[in-house]
This record gives C-alpha cells, structure tokens and sequence, in this order.
C-alpha cells in the first residue's frame, strides 16, 4: 500500500436543500491517476472544488499532504483545471503564462516554452488567445496546470475540446507525468480515458461516491 496524498473524511456539502456531497470518505493514493466518473450534477466538480479549497465544506475534512484545506488558502505545488481556462484574449499563449508565471516566480521564459511545446502549441506563436480554437485554448490550460511542476494534477473533463489527435497527445503527457511522480484526480466523461489511463475508479451518483472495481 503507497502513501496517501489527498484524504477526503466524511465530506459533506449541502446547497439550501441540495446535497451535493454525502459523507464522501476516500483516499487518493500518491503517485497515481484517479478517475472520476459521473453525470453531469452528481457532484464530481463540487468535489474538486473543495479538495482545491475554492468551496467549504458543510463539515467533515479534507487534507493534502496531512494538511487541513482551508477556503481560498491556494494549495502549494497542485495544478488545476476547473471550467473552461479563462486568459486575456488580446494576448498570446506565451505572454498569458509568463504573466501568471509572474505570480509565484518558480520559472523561467525557456521552461515556459518548453512547456508550451509539450501540450503541442507553437511557444512562438504570435497568435491572440482570442483567436485561438477551443481544443488550442485546452492545450493552453493545460499547459498552465503543469508548467510549474506540480506534484498534484486536478483535472475536471481536461478533454473538452480536443480533437482525436489533441486527445491522444494529452493521454500521453498524462501517463508520462504519472511516471514521473504526479498524482493526478481526472474527471472525465469519455469512458475510453478512464479504461486507458485510471489505476482507480470512483463513480459519483447524487453526491454519493463509490469506488469501482477496474477489470
């Protein structure tokens, strides 16, 4: 048994008269991609969002590395993607992560590039996010996820928008990081992501969890 990363203790989350998290208990292991399964309203991005510590919780406890989540205290060293990446469209794709870059000053231009050329987009490229497709604005968050090196990836449906190749390209990135020590949580709708990069399943149904048995 490999040592526990993420911890989610009898998390409850209720909305007015909506229970969007019923006692969720589960342990993410290190190392490791966990898949999330779900339709849309059964409280898989709700979950995300308090393991991140952009929600609290109505009670219960979520730690991270042993350490207590609290509401909109960032988490140290985790990348995420929740909704659709939001960038300044009048900027380029390199201009928009050297900005955020900026924030916690962890690195440099080339490593920036570099990572720009892993999720398959032009570090060069003068193009404006504004005019960028769907599935490069995707690359683009992605790219943002990972280009400081976390050791956590959250990940919420991190597939939207690509097309078959963009979609192959980031199944494989994914498994690389996993070889490299990064644990990552991976909602997902696409059943084949699941088959083909999961070591656990859980399936979320009306803010219940269950874990699946991966055959």
């Amino acid at each position: 048994m490999g040592e526990y990363i993420i911890k989610v203790n009898n998390a409850l989350k209720k909305f007015k008269e909506t229970t969007a998290l019923n006692n969720v208990s589960i342990d993410f292991e290190k190392g490791k991609i966990h898949g999330i399964i779900g339709r849309n309203g059964s409280g898989k991005t709700v979950l995300f969002k308090c393991i991140c510590g952009f929600m609290s919780l109505t009670s219960g406890e979520i730690t991270v590395r042993e350490k207590k989540v609290n509401l909109n205290k960032m988490l140290d060293n985790v990348g995420i993607i929740i909704n659709e990446p939001g960038f300044l469209p009048s900027m380029s794709g390199f201009k928009n992560l050297k900005l955020l870059a900026m924030v916690h000053r962890k690195i440099n231009d080339e490593q920036i590039r570099n990572t720009i050329k892993m999720v398959g987009l032009d570090p060069a490229s003068k193009k404006h996010v504004g005019k960028y497709s769907m599935g490069m604005r995707q690359r683009l968050g992605i790219a943002q996820a990972i280009m400081e090196q976390p050791d956590i990836l959250i990940l919420d449906e991190p597939m939207n928008g690509l097309d078959k190749h963009g979609v192959e390209d980031m199944r494989n990135l994914f498994l690389k990081l996993k070889n490299d020590g990064v644990t990552i949580l991976l909602a997902s709708h696409n059943s084949e992501d699941i088959k083909l990069l999961c070591d656990t399943v859980c399936e979320m149904d009306g803010g219940i969890l269950t874990q699946l048995k991966i055959v």
